[in-house]
């Protein structure tokens, strides 16, 4: 199996060596390979979100190295990070962060524009992004014309635009209904099982992680436990999220 992210020992303190205030993300190795959907779950203030902000270089690591597909991200200079983000990350946003301006079709091949693709090759990948997420009939709507699951579908479908090594996504469910969010993380099945899409979600929520195929557990900035779906139901890896966040003691009151 092909390995696409690799974390080393990553670190990210706040504040100066003779005055460390918070050590956020302290020496934490983890690996994901191609065709994965992980969770990472923790309770506010666990690391999770600084960790994921590392990953897609918006925050520097104070040591360690982070590889994905065997390129050291760390080392990428600051000139060329947002050429980077765009050609191989993709990411679904808590409120997905639609332009009502721009129609569906166009908030979907944004990237391949700002990347200055062929006119005929956008159309034809929003084509068919757009099928397999089944939104293909209101690409010329604007967001707010189309249902909320519409949006996500739209919000999908622009992370795949640019065939991204991996997908970053942060709390994607916290603003949604129960109806909506599995909706959300249905889609986000399909796109791993079907498409193949390498995901990186980050959650508090234990009905969220049971989608994937892996949940890490991080607490005080340290991988605290790591589970595996497996042969498992989700209902049965449900619960044994379940039981993991009961061994997290205290940190269980903070994740819905």
């Amino acid at each position: 199996m092909k390995e696409i992210l690799k974390l080393e020992n990553v670190k990210k303190y706040y504040g100066k060596k003779s005055n460390i205030i918070t050590k956020a993300v302290n020496g934490i190795s983890f690996i994901v390979n191609e065709g994965e959907f992980v969770a990472i779950m923790g309770a506010s203030g666990s690391g999770k979100t600084t960790l994921l902000n590392c990953i897609s270089t918006i925050d520097d690591v104070t040591s360690g190295s982070i590889i994905l597909d065997n390129k050291d991200i760390t080392e990428i200079k600051e000139k060329d990070l947002a050429d980077f983000r765009r050609k191989e990350l993709g990411f679904i946003f808590q409120d997905f962060n639609l332009l009502d301006t721009l129609t569906i079709e166009e908030n979907i091949a944004l990237a391949l524009i700002i990347n200055k693709e062929k006119i005929n090759d956008i159309d034809d990948k929003v084509s068919d992004i757009a099928s397999k997420l089944d939104i293909k009939d209101i690409l010329k709507k604007y967001p707010y014309e189309v249902s909320g699951g519409q949006k996500q579908r739209c919000a999908c479908a622009r992370a795949l635009i640019s065939n991204p090594k991996l997908i970053l996504a942060d709390e994607p469910t916290g603003a949604l209904d129960s109806k909506s969010a599995r909706m959300l993380l249905e889609t986000m099945s399909n796109m791993n099982e079907k498409l193949k899409a390498t995901i990186l979600m980050v959650t508090h929520d234990s009905f969220s992680a049971s989608f994937c195929n892996r949940v890490i557990f991080i607490k005080d900035g340290r991988i605290f436990n790591e589970i595996l779906k497996g042969d498992k139901t989700r209902k049965e890896f449900f619960n044994e999220i379940l039981d993991v966040l009961t061994l997290l003691g205290g940190d269980v009151s903070d994740v819905k």
